[in-house]
């Protein structure tokens, strides 16, 4: 076999020569000097020879492995020199159509139908998880083992559920792509029963009611930041997602020193595809207006109405509320998102004939559904009254919320 000094140091002569390396490979130096790497080769019966390169642009161990490719080739049945003619000819815009290329072209379709949160997070999947590794093949020459190879790669870490949602991300690039004539095949569509299964389990809550207090007890007695331990009650309070709750501006709220206190969720926030959404109004108890006052000792000349504990400019963590409860003992127990649940569970048992009014208070029903639902007075007042039943129930046996302040 050939070594890296023999190569380099192989010299021009009065007529070509050979270098054998082994296995069909060669470096072939012409009359002039000039090294390149071939490979003889056998094709049904017939000999023949492959250039694959030259040297010094390709070295040794590239050659190798280059030879290799045209080994397996042949085993799989293709003609390497004409697999070499076929990638001369296949045209500029195949090359141009990577699958990174075209999946962005399908994000910039699609982004405005979804909010800013779940197009980022979709365009940041596939950097993180397939443009590394598949980003630079043109998009017509990838095959469902190839992307379930990938896709197999991200299971192995643990994220199965990751796995799926790239799997339907990637099916939506390849209906773009053939939409668009760059190819005529879906290799994503066929291959979702080959990833492993999800199995999906409901949030964990707490929704026995006295269980429930007893918690919420437990909770106000950590020792946290002001804000933070606020925040968890008026989450309570109010059956909002913590999403929805995070990014609360000063300006959403209206007629707080009136009979009719409002928070007027931009449609931004709210869950749910982008063209269906609304704006989600929600009526304040009288306990959920004591804490927007409390919270204005601490927030009012800030953008938010509850901000980060280290970084004031900026809304407060997503994973506090959750570090709140887990501190509290209730790790994998209980979620912020429960309180949904809490709130659903109690209110149905207690007002079995408003359980319309109660998914409206959840923002569960899109008023595109029922005409009007968010403008008729009588949902909207019976939702008011719902509410302060809740924050009257929930709040009989806890502290007060100027009391939550004085717990540091």
């Amino acid at each position: 076999m050939l070594t890296d000094s023999r190569v380099n140091s192989a010299r021009k002569k009065d007529k070509p020569y050979r270098l054998n390396d082994g296995n069909g490979l060669y470096l072939n130096v012409s009359r002039s000097g000039t090294k390149s790497w071939r490979v003889r080769y056998k094709f049904n019966s017939k000999e023949s020879m492959i250039v694959i390169g030259h040297y010094p642009s390709m070295s040794l161990a590239d050659a190798r492995s280059a030879a290799l490719d045209v080994r397996n080739g042949i085993r799989e049945g293709r003609n390497p020199n004409t697999d070499k003619l076929l990638k001369k000819e296949l045209s500029i815009s195949n090359y141009e159509n990577t699958l990174e290329v075209v999946a962005r072209k399908w994000w910039d379709t699609k982004k405005s139908l979804w909010s800013k949160k779940h197009a980022t997070g979709v365009i940041r999947s596939l950097e993180r998880d397939i443009f590394p590794y598949l980003g630079g093949i043109p998009i017509v020459e990838l095959n469902p083992q190839i992307i379930l190879k990938n896709l197999q790669d991200i299971e192995k870490r643990g994220a199965i559920e990751t796995a799926h949602r790239i799997r339907q991300r990637l099916d939506g690039v390849f209906v773009h792509a053939i939409a668009s004539g760059i190819c005529k095949d879906n290799p994503a569509s066929i291959i979702g029963p080959a990833l492993l299964p999800i199995t999906k389990g409901k949030q964990p809550a707490i929704i026995n009611f006295d269980e429930a207090v007893g918690m919420i007890n437990q909770i106000d007695k950590i020792p946290a930041y002001p804000v933070t331990k606020l925040a968890m009650r008026f989450l309570i309070l109010t059956a909002v997602r913590s999403s929805e709750l995070r990014f609360t501006r000063w300006s959403e709220f209206e007629n707080l020193e009136s009979e009719n206190p409002v928070w007027r969720i931009p449609k931004e926030r709210m869950k749910g595809e982008k063209a269906k959404k609304r704006e989600h109004l929600v009526p304040l108890s009288r306990q959920a207006v004591d804490v927007i006052n409390l919270v204005r000792q601490f927030s009012c000349h800030l953008e938010y109405v509850f901000p980060n504990y280290r970084h004031s400019s900026k809304a407060m963590s997503e994973n506090a509320l959750g570090y709140l409860i887990n501190r509290a003992g209730y790790y994998q127990r209980h979620v912020p998102h429960g309180f949904r649940t809490l709130f659903s569970t109690i209110m149905n048992e207690r007002f079995p004939q408003d359980r319309f009014v109660i998914d409206l208070a959840l923002a569960h029903i899109n008023p595109n559904q029922v005409e009007g639902a968010y403008n008729r007075t009588t949902h909207f007042d019976r939702r008011k009254i719902l509410m302060q039943e809740w924050a009257d129930i929930i709040t009989r046996d806890l502290m007060d919320a100027d009391e939550l302040v004085a717990v540091r």
